[in-house]
């Protein structure tokens, strides 16, 4: 009996959550431009509108910027930590590395707010830049939780082989290490450019008048008739998630095993 009520709830809890995921593609599809049952028919209008609009190129074009550099920038930094944190003993480790992980935990719309008040009172003026620096802040704690355990299951002796045979430290990190740690970084890549093109509050707070992808459908969706068309953009959003959520967790596990590692779980 309590194996079956645990059940219920769960497939309850599931459908719940991901209901809203499942309705996207049916309204996408949908003929109609009132978002509600019964469906009228089958169109790709909405679609062919959404890839003719000038405004969400922008946007797209915006965001893709954004996150590309914003994913560089923070496996770049999660590389340096991560070494750090796992290779290394120095002073105030511990403080230092929850200081780096902080926003993990910290309100989005507190980070926001900070960068914003901290940036206006030096002066500089609000652009994609800026976005891209909050969205650093933000994907940096991920790219070192996923590079954490890339560095950490590396095995030690195969750099200690390498010094014996006269490499130096960069050329052991460069041609033994960062070979073995790459699906972590693919990973880290992957994770913090989903995470950077799906964030809206920081670059709510930051973009000033260039538009992102999710502060252009929050824009439109005081329009009812622009409705159908976010119902299309939402569904290619979701699988593009989906697409690289999969792709990262498969080159993380792959990381693992070939460092000889214990998967200790992830993000799918």
């Amino acid at each position: 009996m309590k194996f079956s009520s645990l059940r219920i709830y769960a497939l309850a809890y599931l459908l719940f959550l991901y209901a809203p995921i499942i309705l996207l593609p049916l309204f996408a599809f949908n003929d109609g431009t009132i978002i509600a049952f019964p469906l009228k028919g089958f169109t790709l209008q909405w679609f062919s509108e959404m890839f003719a609009n000038p405004t969400l190129g922008r946007a797209l074009r915006n965001s893709l910027i954004i996150a590309v550099s914003s994913a560089i920038m923070a496996t770049t930094l999660g590389i340096f930590a991560a070494r750090a944190g796992t290779r290394f003993r120095f002073p105030g480790k511990g403080g230092i590395l929850g200081l780096i992980m902080l926003p993990l935990v910290l309100p989005e719309i507190i980070v926001a707010v900070s960068l914003l008040v901290v940036l206006l009172g030096l002066g500089v003026n609000l652009s994609i830049f800026t976005v891209m620096l909050g969205h650093i802040l933000i994907a940096t704690p991920y790219a070192i939780a996923i590079l954490n355990t890339a560095f950490a299951s590396l095995d030690r002796s195969l750099e200690e082989a390498a010094y014996d045979l006269g490499e130096s430290k960069w050329s052991t990190f460069r041609l033994i290490t960062l070979p073995l740690v790459m699906p972590g970084l693919i990973s880290s890549f992957l994770i913090s450019f989903t995470i950077s093109l799906d964030e809206f509050i920081i670059a709510f707070f930051l973009a000033g008048n260039e538009p992102t992808l999710p502060t252009y459908i929050f824009s439109q969706l005081r329009f009812p008739k622009q409705i159908p068309m976010i119902m299309a953009l939402g569904t290619v959003l979701v699988l593009a998630s989906i697409v690289l959520l999969t792709i990262a967790e498969y080159f993380r596990r792959r990381g693992i095993a070939r460092a000889g590692g214990k998967d200790t779980g992830g993000f799918l």
